[in-house]
This record gives structure tokens, sequence and C-alpha cells, in this order.
């Protein structure tokens, strides 16, 4: 379990390093693009600073995902910044920040909000590549490996009366 005490913390005046490996699954569920994943490391750095305990790090872990172009299957390493600041008493200044978490327990757990950073982290539509071209929609082709020469004129189908039209008179 990765947690923090926010007396100790404030007592010491040091930063403190925290590093694990976390074998979670649960930012992975119900995402079908993803494949596989590795434990996420994790390296943090919590201080005291001005009534509040910030930390700050980066995550990291490889995920195997399905293209959603192409469906291919490729491999890609996630580093993700991390940055939550905790108090127990919020002032004037800070209560309108959303990005500080008042917490009442001297002890904060911060694997909820690894697993927080991950879920919004993990990529939306994930794309083997920028330039990837996705699968033909005639035949099927993944066209990144092969052009397949499928006509693939778009015609709007509210004008396809037209172009019988247009083939007529010639």
């Amino acid at each position: 379990m990765m947690q923090i005490q926010l007396k100790d913390l404030a007592s010491k005046g040091q930063p403190v390093h925290i590093t694990a490996d976390l074998n979670l699954t649960s930012p992975f569920e119900g995402r079908q693009d993803i494949l596989g994943y590795s434990p996420i490391h994790v390296d943090l750095h919590a201080k005291h600073e001005g009534g509040a305990a910030k930390v700050n790090g980066t995550l990291t872990f490889n995920v195997e995902l399905s293209c959603s172009r192409c469906l291919s299957q490729f491999k890609q390493t996630i580093e993700l910044p991390f940055e939550e600041v905790f108090t127990q008493k919020l002032d004037e200044e800070s209560e309108d920040d959303e990005d500080i978490h008042l917490v009442t327990e001297d002890k904060v757990d911060l694997e909820p909000y690894v697993v927080e950073n991950i879920i919004v982290g993990l990529p939306l539509i994930p794309l083997c590549g920028e330039a990837c071209k996705g699968l033909c929609p005639v035949c099927g082709t993944n066209r990144n490996e092969h052009d397949c020469g499928c006509k693939q004129d778009k015609i709007d189908p509210r004008l396809a009366g037209l172009a019988d039209f247009f083939n007529q008179e010639q």
C-alpha cells in the first residue's frame, strides 16, 4: 500500500521518495483495445510545502494495444506525470482550487490517485502511428501493408441520382 503520513512529512522537512511497482488491473478493465499491460512503475516525491503535502513524479508502464484504425497490435510505453496536493485544512486562498484534495486522516493512500491518473492518461483512441491508413472499407485490406486498389469514391447518397443523370447524357 502506498501511503504518505502528513504529520511525518511536515515534521521531517525533507522530501520523501516513493518507488513501487504496482500490479493494478482496475484502470484497464472494460478497455477492449488494451490487450496486455505491465505493472505500473511509480516514482514519486512527497514534500511538505505551504501547509500541504505536494506529491509529484511519474507513472511508467507498457501496454499492448489494438490500433483503432487498422486493428493491428502494437506496444507502447506510457509515461504519465503525477501531481497531487493534499491538505487537512483549507485556507481562503486554496478553497477554490480544485487541484487540492482535502483529507481528514493523517495517512493518505496514493493508490486511488495513481489509478485515476492512469485512466485519464490512457489513449482514448489508440493508433499504431499518426499516419495509419486503416482498413479498406470495401475489402478490409490493411492499407498500411499494401494498397488494394478498390474504388472508394464517396458519393453523398442524397446526390446519387445526379450521378445517374450525368451518365445518361454521355
